[in-house]
């Protein structure tokens, strides 16, 4: 009996399966098309900052990586919308992914933002909590920090891989899922080349 209820459940969450690919998409399209614009419009100071060593990622032709980034987290955005080559885009928009986990936030450790209660706070987000008492302290007594603090609290941002790993493992679940049964431009593409008639 809950053998037979629990395979009929399974049967109408089949048909569902479409919802989770969606709102992927849906959640990550627009990330990756902000962060895209970000680079395509500040193009020259992004690939100064890819290509420079002192101060930057040191990368091989930054140029180069710059427009790859940009067009791929903005064009592979666009296609995310609307679930067209969501397997084929996601391969690269993970490849940018971890090479912003690791080649930009790795040395902060886990954490985006600082939390100093966090068991994932690292030394770095532990002598933060100084600094935020400080700042604080000097927003309080010198502005007006009822009206500074009415759109969210004030914040250390940490800058760790928690944003990019979490975007990875949402694209490697794009990459199995696809994008998604009667929600994305893939599903009714496959569905029409299922339906036409072999040659030969």
């Amino acid at each position: 009996m809950l053998t037979q209820l629990y395979q009929k459940f399974s049967n109408v969450t089949d048909h569902l399966d479409g919802l989770a690919a969606l709102g992927l998409r849906l959640y990550l399209a627009p990330i990756m098309m902000q962060a895209g614009y970000n680079k395509l419009s500040n193009f020259e100071s992004t690939a100064a900052w890819f290509g420079n060593p002192d101060w930057g990622l040191g990368l091989p032709f930054p140029e180069l990586m710059t427009a790859l980034a940009a067009g791929t987290e903005f064009f592979g955005g666009i296609l995310l919308i609307f679930g067209l080559a969501t397997r084929l885009i996601s391969i690269p928009l993970m490849v940018t992914m971890l090479v912003a986990a690791f080649a930009v936030h790795w040395k902060n450790g886990w954490l985006a933002i600082a939390d100093s209660g966090s068991w994932l706070a690292n030394e770095r987000v532990m002598e933060s909590v100084e600094k935020l008492d400080r700042a604080k302290s000097i927003l309080q007594e010198h502005s007006n920090y009822d009206w500074i603090t009415s759109s969210g609290n004030v914040v250390i941002l940490n800058n760790g891989i928690e944003f990019a790993i979490t975007y990875f493992v949402m694209l490697l679940a794009l990459l199995v899922l696809g994008g998604g049964r009667y929600t994305s431009v893939d599903y009714y593409l496959a569905k029409r080349l299922q339906t036409q008639p072999t040659v030969g």
